[in-house]
């Protein structure tokens, strides 16, 4: 794969998964009494720490693989189901509870400060993107791409908080019907990303037997 196919595969997918255009309702919810400014903080804190999150798990997955004896494409099809299942559950148009639950939205309304949790994570860190970021590290063919992985990382954080930044300032009277729309087309790519995901994991179980 080369480096400018990986680097669209990651954006995208991590992008998909991170899914920040279907985090904008419940950012709104969380924070009615906030002003302006500090909604715009509050996405700031979550964006940075969300891809905090995703660069430590990136780079300490090796490591808690040999620690766990766990091979990368078993990791890699565990990761690829649980990406098909979010996956489909934005086919149906709704909000997996993989990523978060209501239980989690609930709580986080009746909290002060959200930014840390639940909206970075799990809601824009979650089990999936942590997953995917994982997924992608091994996949990575060349130092460079390993390097890219982590500024498509921090782009993917920028680009969300730019998404919190327009809805802060009215973007979120889009028709729910639209939003919508847009959730089930990255649900679909999302879940051939998956498959894709996973019948690379299959192919180097292959390799390895032959």
């Amino acid at each position: 794969m080369g480096w400018l196919e990986y680097t669209i595969l990651s954006f995208t997918t991590l992008f998909v998964i991170v899914d920040p255009i279907a985090v904008v309702p419940a950012f709104l919810a969380m924070t009615p009494d906030q002003s302006s400014e500090a909604r715009l903080n509050t996405a700031r804190v979550a964006c940075s720490v969300a891809a905090g999150v995703l660069f430590a798990f990136t780079i300490l997955g090796e490591a808690i693989f040999r620690y766990l004896h766990v091979s990368p494409a078993a990791f890699q099809i565990a990761g690829s189901i649980l990406l098909l299942r979010i996956a489909l559950d934005m086919l149906h148009g709704q909000r997996s509870a993989a990523q978060e639950t209501n239980e989690e939205v609930l709580a986080g309304a009746a909290k002060e400060d959200v930014a840390v949790s639940p909206l970075a994570v799990p809601m824009l860190a979650g089990p999936g993107a942590i997953s995917t970021s994982l997924i992608l590290f091994q996949q990575a063919g060349s130092l460079l791409q390993r390097l890219t992985l982590f500024v498509v990382i921090a782009l993917v954080a920028l680009v969300s908080y730019g998404i919190f930044a327009l809805a802060v300032h009215g973007i979120h009277r889009v028709s729910p019907l639209a939003l919508k729309l847009v959730n089930r087309l990255m649900g679909l790519l999302l879940a051939a990303v998956a498959v894709q995901f996973a019948l690379d994991a299959l192919a180097q179980l292959r390799g390895c037997e032959s």
